[in-house]
């Protein structure tokens, strides 16, 4: 493990956050840093833990429990970013911040059943298929709508906002289009709930897109690659 290589990489894209938050009439502090551990051993993940990061995402359920149980995110936030089948839901709600990979309205019910069966509420994210994939999962734009209907009429349940993997993953004018659709989707989003929830986080940007993504009003982008180096 190599922790000065991880705390080089933090800090810089630390700096290209602000940089572009600024270009984008936000503050730093406006864009969360989402470090991406799959595949990585708990000691590594305990040992960014203690860099400026903001929180964790988890893409697979094993995985998110092994790393619970070893304590590896020494206290910070973990949201599951990755695709939820119904069947494991239980294991995740109640253990994360948010689920930012809610698709469909069968995988919501699933949710908001096991919130109320715990007596809390789940804060999540659609997800949004934006360049409609057949290789992505996530619900079309025509999709988005009627979701939000059901998550606002759901008990156990609190929208935040949508989230996205776009087609290009890069900082290219066509990554911008893409973003820049998110956005669009989310404000009228806010305007289709009303005053019923408070959609604030916007979930997009990777590792070779995060900068796009924040000029395009990005709330939290999610980095793996360039904080751990390749996957193992």
């Amino acid at each position: 493990m190599d922790l000065q290589r991880m705390s080089d990489a933090v800090e810089q894209i630390r700096g290209q956050i602000a940089d572009a938050a600024k270009q984008s009439g936000r503050r730093a502090e406006d864009v969360l840093l989402c470090a991406v551990c799959k595949t990585q051993p708990s000691d590594i993940v305990l040992a960014s833990a203690g860099l400026p990061i903001d929180l964790f995402g988890e893409n697979r359920m094993q995985e998110l429990v092994s790393h619970q149980q070893e304590g590896a995110f020494g206290g910070k936030p973990c949201h599951f970013i990755g695709h939820l089948q119904t069947n494991k839901v239980r294991r995740v709600v109640g253990q994360v911040e948010m689920i930012q990979s809610v698709n469909s309205p069968r995988l919501l019910e699933a949710i908001s059943r096991e919130a109320r069966r715990q007596d809390i509420v789940q804060d999540i994210l659609m997800e949004v298929n934006i360049g409609e994939e057949a290789t992505k999962t996530g619900a079309s734009e025509e999709e988005v709508f009627p979701l939000i209907d059901l998550a606002l009429a759901s008990e156990g349940i609190r929208l935040r906002g949508l989230m996205a993997i776009p087609p290009a993953f890069d900082n290219s004018d066509q990554s911008r289009g893409y973003f820049a659709a998110m956005r669009r989707l989310l404000e009228s989003a806010r305007k289709h709930a009303g005053g019923d929830a408070v959609l604030d986080t916007l979930s997009m940007g990777m590792t070779d897109s995060y900068i796009a993504a924040i000029l395009e009003g990005s709330t939290l982008v999610r980095i793996g690659r360039a904080i751990y180096g390749e996957r193992l």
